[in-house]
């Protein structure tokens, strides 16, 4: 009897009528705590691996299962091998608090259930004035930019990245987003790069391609994932580099593949949060090409990478978002193609704001002109504060706390703030290494002062 009883449950999970429970993802964007001026985006992910269409109950809840806090309930069917998302928009104006978001979905076999946490705080902006989470660059992509700390984090060992990862949750920089995966240093349409002949190397194990960095850390992918999952924080796998700026077919094909694998071996991780593409782009979506027909062209490239790549990442991980970082210059000049563009993307958090050039708009009507297309595309609108500057000889080093808090104060539309970057730029002094300059120790106290200040203010209300 016992014998059958395995063969049965055998046979369950390898057609897929057990349902595994990584088939079953809970997404919030954005995540962590915002405040009630901000609509959360909630999305449930389902996968049927099995060999035939199945049916599945899924249900959503506000804090707890009950009947009044019900926010969404359908009957969800999916073809065989296929997957699904369930979106919902929540406005939070009378939700202030902490509370659980809860995804319960049936199979008929048995139920599961995904919980994620989110804090609703009172504000009169829509931005909590504080830093949710910065890049970690596993290596800096330019030896003159990274000058004061490259040295530094190549020696990083696995355990060290887990250490970095405690101390931004320290400071509640909850999110981290991987600058990429791949180091390439390419440029689109400088370069006669193919998917097949492909020599970038990589930070990680990968299967796909044989170069591999020279760092110490043997998997810096997975001890970030790991901490991070431990501390209840969430990760942007950064997929790339192919090519800088480069959105060709060429280079979606790349990112379809690494994307994949990205996805089968970290995917179950909880902290797998949304993929990044690391390539980047000029703010006015053309990559300053100087010919009127190229121009057309990087913009078409660009629109139709996102939309198949998009449709191919829900294939296998649905409802996790994508994110790009552009510049914010010469906004006015893409104005034609974001509406498309945002169709396909979930999350645009640009840069550059405190240093746009002379001619353009500023900083703020920038950002303005941004939020107003990514409220008409019901996408969603992140910042990335540069919290670095330029020496004369073009190495960073740490921005003064107070320029930060500056910008921090300035743009009030941003329902996410990230920052650019953390290792080298911000230094907790009670980790084992010190990556970076002495002032990076500054920064970081510096900060965390902030936030003090910041809570206190709060609670004072």
């Amino acid at each position: 009897m016992k014998r059958i009883l395995l063969l049965v449950i055998s046979i369950l999970f390898f057609t897929g009528l057990w349902a595994d429970e990584n088939n079953i993802s809970l997404t919030l964007i954005p995540p962590g705590k915002i405040t009630n001026k901000v609509d959360l985006d909630i999305r449930g992910g389902i996968i049927n691996k099995s060999d035939q269409q199945r049916t599945f109950e899924v249900s959503i809840y506000w804090g707890r299962e009950k009947r009044n806090a019900l926010l969404y309930e359908s009957s969800v069917t999916v073809p065989a091998g296929k997957s699904e998302t369930v979106k919902i928009v929540v406005p939070t104006k009378q939700r202030l608090g902490k509370h659980k978001v809860i995804l319960k979905v049936t199979d008929g076999n048995r139920t599961y259930r995904k919980t994620k946490d989110i804090e609703v705080v009172e504000s009169d902006i829509r931005s909590i004035q504080q830093i949710s989470g910065a890049w970690a660059g596993i290596y800096h992509w330019s030896e003159i930019e990274g000058k004061h700390w490259n040295k530094d984090i190549k020696k990083m060992t696995d355990e060290q990245w887990k250490e970095l990862v405690r101390s931004m949750h320290k400071v509640e920089m909850d999110m981290i987003v991987i600058q990429e995966v791949f180091r390439n240093e390419q440029y689109v349409g400088k370069h006669n790069t193919t998917v097949d002949s492909y020599a970038g190397k990589a930070f990680y194990p990968s299967e796909l391609y044989p170069g591999r960095m020279d760092i110490t850390a043997e998997d810096p992918i997975e001890a970030i994932l790991s901490e991070a999952d431990r501390l209840g924080m969430n990760v942007l796998v950064g997929v790339g580099i192919f090519a800088w700026f480069d959105f060709t077919p060429e280079s979606l094909e790349w990112h379809k593949r690494v994307a994949e694998e990205l996805w089968d071996m970290y995917g179950h991780h909880e902290s797998f949060y949304a993929f990044y593409v690391s390539e980047e782009s000029g703010g006015g979506l053309d990559n300053w090409e100087q010919q009127p027909d190229m121009r057309k062209k990087r913009k078409a490239d660009i629109v139709n990478f996102f939309k198949e790549f998009k449709s191919y990442c829900n294939s296998f991980a649905p409802g996790k978002p994508i994110m790009l970082a552009t510049n914010s210059f010469e906004v006015p000049n893409g104005m034609d193609t974001y509406p498309a563009l945002l169709e396909y993307l979930d999350i645009l958090c640009p840069f550059g704001f405190a240093r746009m050039p002379a001619g353009d708009l500023t900083g703020k009507e920038a950002a303005d002109m941004l939020q107003e297309a990514c409220n008409k595309a019901k996408s969603h609108l992140w910042f990335d504060l540069e919290a670095f500057l330029f020496n004369p000889d073009n190495s960073l080093y740490p921005r003064p706390i107070e320029e930060i808090i500056h910008d921090l104060n300035l743009f009030s539309n941003f329902e996410k703030i990230l920052c650019y970057q953390f290792p080298g730029v911000f230094n907790d002094p009670d980790m084992s290494i010190r990556v970076g300059e002495e002032r990076t120790i500054d920064l970081f106290n510096g900060y965390m002062k902030y936030l003090k200040e910041l809570k206190a203010k709060a609670k004072n209300k």
